[in-house]
């Protein structure tokens, strides 16, 4: 099967990357990446997709076809976008990260290492492999290390999930949530200014405590 590339100027290709890679199911035979991407070793792109400009993968990254993927996305090694999914503008997805199918991210969404996306409610089940589908990530949320979230989850606009947490049901815009199951804690308003935390955290260190101890005094 010929597939069609539509590669840009500005393209930087390592040894050892692959473009237009087949896929087993039905999917459109070509692949379209925009001006000023660069692709490092092991990054399998299939055919299929549509990639924006300034594109930039790890090592051994996997994108899979039927995929929309906008500007300036990045996508650090070991990471996997499944197909049909849609990403927009200037998202960062860490290492270790598994889109599930039908993800949608929007734009400014930060994903930090160790994210799992699920997008069958039932696994095995044969009605719900019919309706898989995967969650609706909004503008501007971040996402800690080691964040599960499930399927047909919503997480609101600005919205910050704490690391480890499980997220089973909607997150409102700009909460802060965290947990097995993840439930809301306040507002990422309520957590003051980042250099005051962050100056409260070293005091905690070099006193020898934990910098969530040092938060907390």
């Amino acid at each position: 099967m010929s597939v069609q590339l539509q590669i840009a100027e500005g393209v930087t290709v390592d040894e050892g990357a692959i473009l237009g890679y087949a896929a087993s199911r039905s999917a459109p035979c070509s692949l379209v990446l925009g001006p000023g991407s660069r692709l490092r070793s092991g990054t399998v792109i299939y055919s299929g997709s549509v990639i924006g400009v300034g594109f930039e993968s790890g090592h051994n990254v996997i994108v899979r076809e039927d995929n929309t993927i906008g500007d300036n996305v990045s996508v650090w090694s070991n990471s996997v976008i499944d197909y049909g999914c849609s990403i927009g503008h200037r998202v960062k997805i860490h290492s270790n990260c598994y889109i599930a199918q039908y993800t949608e991210i929007e734009d400014d969404v930060f994903l930090a290492p160790g994210v799992t996306i699920a997008n069958d409610l039932v696994p095995g089940n044969a009605d719900s492999a019919k309706a898989m589908a995967g969650p609706l990530i909004q503008a501007g949320a971040q996402i800690g290390v080691n964040v599960t979230i499930l399927p047909y989850v919503k997480i609101g606009y600005g919205a910050l999930i704490g690391a480890g947490s499980v997220v089973t049901k909607d997150v409102p815009p700009g909460a802060v949530v965290y947990g097995n199951p993840a439930r809301v804690h306040g507002s990422v308003e309520e957590l003051g200014d980042v250099a005051a935390r962050v100056q409260l955290a070293r005091a905690g260190r070099a006193a020898g405590g934990s910098p969530q101890a040092a938060s907390d005094s």
